[in-house]
């Protein structure tokens, strides 16, 4: 299996890759048995779960969309099925390159990972996002720790569950699909007025219902979800775009990208190419909406700079921001918001915020 994302972290031959270990002639027959092998195991009809959806491109390319529930037990037996069935050329995953590295942590380590909002984590997120993005992200780390802490269950099963089964077909990529994930919090942030910036930041750091494992599977169901995602557009709907529908055509156009024809041996033929993508239920309707669309991937990939229109009263408004934040933040995550009012980025603002320039 070989994993992929958006950058070409790929080197030239060396020296030691110039001559094969064993003679081509061999290595070209292994090539076609081990393609004709897994040629063979694909279901040409196969029966797949109710959370799939299939689409086609104009080259004969099929795409398997396996809709998922981000703490869901089914949903990783879906993405399983489904991947053991077709045996893909790729699997994509909605993850970006900064959320990688839970493809390979065991299920405890990202337990207590996900529950444990310290002050490394501010500033980590602080550093990548900048003060007001990172915050953000700490809000909603916050939800999806309190989500684990309610079911005893890590988030992201449903990728480790494709990364492992990918590595088990012959030739498979695995492809990293989704937008990087400080571009998403930047346009969101930007999107948003200082009020409702500071309504969300208020409901996120107080969420407390408790959520069943029953809960967690209804959003499996497109009705339930269209319902929520409808709630959501009428309180932030500048929310909604950034983070969700702009995602879905980052992702509608990832899995374009890796649903393009594959070398076949052992004549290197064009054939179209089988792929597997495993996303949220959330994303499923608007990678569908957008599949025949002409993408404009440009635009969604940009943060426009800040107007100076109302810049001094963003100034005086940021420290009561920033306040109620920081006293979010330390309700919801025992202290942390109290040390990321300590921090020398934020004391350096109030004090530029207090200091008039001359």
């Amino acid at each position: 299996m070989e994993q992929d994302n958006s950058e070409d972290d790929s080197v030239g031959p060396t020296e030691d890759d110039a001559q094969p270990p064993f003679p081509l002639g061999l290595y070209s027959e292994a090539v076609e048995v081990l393609w004709q092998v897994r040629t063979q195991r694909r279901q040409a009809e196969p029966d797949l779960p109710d959370t799939v959806t299939r689409l086609t491109t104009p080259e004969g390319s099929i795409v398997y969309l396996v809709g998922t529930a981000h703490f869901s037990d089914s949903s990783k037996n879906d993405v399983a099925t489904t991947i053991r069935a077709v045996q893909p050329d790729v699997v994509v995953v909605e993850l970006c390159q900064y959320r990688v590295s839970m493809l390979k942590m065991d299920e405890k380590t990202l337990l207590k990972e996900a529950k444990d909002i310290n002050l490394e984590k501010v500033q980590q997120a602080i550093k990548q996002n900048g003060v007001m993005s990172g915050l953000m992200q700490i809000l909603l780390l916050k939800v999806s720790a309190h989500i684990t802490e309610q079911l005893g269950m890590a988030p992201g099963g449903e990728f480790r569950e494709a990364f492992k089964e990918a590595g088990k077909v012959p030739f498979c990529k695995f492809h990293l699909g989704d937008r990087p994930i400080p571009v998403t919090f930047k346009r969101a942030i930007a999107a948003l007025s200082l009020w409702q910036k500071a309504r969300l930041a208020w409901g996120l750091c107080f969420l407390s219902d408790p959520i069943s494992k029953e809960d967690v599977e209804k959003c499996k169901q497109k009705d339930l979800l269209e319902q929520t995602m409808s709630e959501m557009i009428g309180e932030f709907p500048a929310l909604h775009r950034t983070i969700v529908a702009e995602r879905d055509i980052y992702l509608t156009h990832t899995l374009r990208q890796a649903a393009r024809c594959v070398e076949a041996p052992p004549n290197a033929e064009k054939v179209a190419a089988v792929v597997v993508g495993v996303v949220g239920m959330g994303h499923v309707p608007g990678i569908e909406k957008n599949w025949d669309k002409e993408l404009n991937i440009h635009e969604i990939m940009s943060v426009a700079p800040p107007s100076r229109l109302g810049w001094v009263v963003r100034n005086v408004l940021k420290g009561a921001m920033w306040g109620l934040l920081g006293y979010a933040c330390f309700r919801a995550s025992k202290g942390v918001g109290k040390a990321l009012l300590s921090l020398p980025t934020v004391q350096s603002l109030f004090e530029n915020i207090r200091t008039p320039s001359i």
